[in-house]
């Protein structure tokens, strides 16, 4: 049999008042190129009695006990058979012409990593409306490294190729949350990358059990990711490190403002010190893009290459 062109993982841990409509966004997918993965991360909220009658339509992994998202999305990806790997959690959906925009960029460009744009949005899935998008605007990059353009880093917003992310090493079991950021630093050499800047092919749910709400503890798993640049766990050149110690002062930076604002001010401060010379760079390198300007924004209309 042909192996499927992509493979959507999604991971999922008691989230059954979100995960029908994970599901119902990867089924709907008018690409037919694509196996669906769902790795149930012990969950014990009566998941498992939803996920039974999406059984003949995807492939069902069930874990005896919480591993943890990056361990779930790992055993999903060493089980997936297609090309390149589409990441969803479970409170987060799928819009319509994701696999068609991805297929439509990697058709034209055949990057290693394609960064994708998400829509936010509170309550049902239902209520997201986004209307059908007519073309796509990219940027492409030799390497992710090289990205000057604002993004917003999730899981559910990386398409990366299977055999590129296993060379980079997958997902960091170690390291939650941060997951999205240090597996993006991972890749960063990797090879060709295109952010879409537009249309958004994620749904990112806005709810009380959001991560990024977990001020204190996001602060300090970034910090082990800022010990890891600081050393040669990261691939790439020396000559690449200040570019590398750029890319993550951002998050720091933006990180130490929240802790400041949520009343965390050790912690805001412990970070500071440990980030330095990594906003510096960030802030030198924001600098350079405004007077040069940042990459060309190119487009295609969908319609044309569907």
């Amino acid at each position: 049999m042909r192996a499927s062109h992509f493979s959507i993982v999604i991971s999922c841990y008691n989230q059954a008042a979100f995960i029908c409509e994970a599901l119902d966004s990867a089924l709907q997918q008018r690409q037919p190129a694509k196996e669906i993965i769902v790795v149930d991360d012990g969950s014990t909220d009566g998941s498992d009695v939803l996920l039974e009658r999406y059984r003949d339509r995807i492939s069902l992994i069930r874990l005896s006990e919480n591993r943890g998202a990056n361990a779930a999305r790992n055993i999903g990806a060493s089980t997936a058979i297609g090309e390149y790997l589409v990441f969803l959690d479970g409170d987060d959906v799928m819009l319509p012409w994701a696999l068609e925009v991805y297929e439509c960029v990697l058709t034209l460009k055949e990057p290693k990593v394609i960064l994708s744009s998400m829509h936010f949005f509170t309550g049902s899935a239902q209520d997201a409306h986004i209307e059908n998008p007519h073309a796509v605007e990219y940027c492409e990059y030799q390497t992710l490294m090289e990205k000057d353009r604002p993004y917003r880093a999730s899981a559910s917003a990386i398409v990366v190729k299977r055999e590129t992310f296993f060379a980079a090493g997958g997902w960091t079991e170690q390291i939650f949350p941060m997951e999205d950021l240090d597996l993006i630093v991972k890749l960063g050499d990797a090879g060709r990358t295109v952010q879409i800047v537009s249309p958004a092919t994620k749904c990112y749910r806005v709810h009380s059990s959001n991560t990024v709400s977990q001020v204190r503890r996001c602060i300090g798993m970034l910090n082990r990711v800022i010990q890891r640049s600081k050393t040669t766990v990261y691939p790439g050149a020396r000559l690449r490190s200040l570019r590398r110690y750029a890319f993550v002062g951002g998050p720091a930076w933006f990180w130490v403002k929240k802790g400041m604002r949520a009343g965390f001010y050790v912690e805001a401060l412990r970070l500071l010190v440990h980030s330095w010379p990594m906003i510096c760079a960030a802030s030198w390198q924001r600098v350079g893009q405004r007077l040069r300007g940042t990459r060309y924004v190119k487009s295609f209309e969908l319609s044309a290459q569907i």
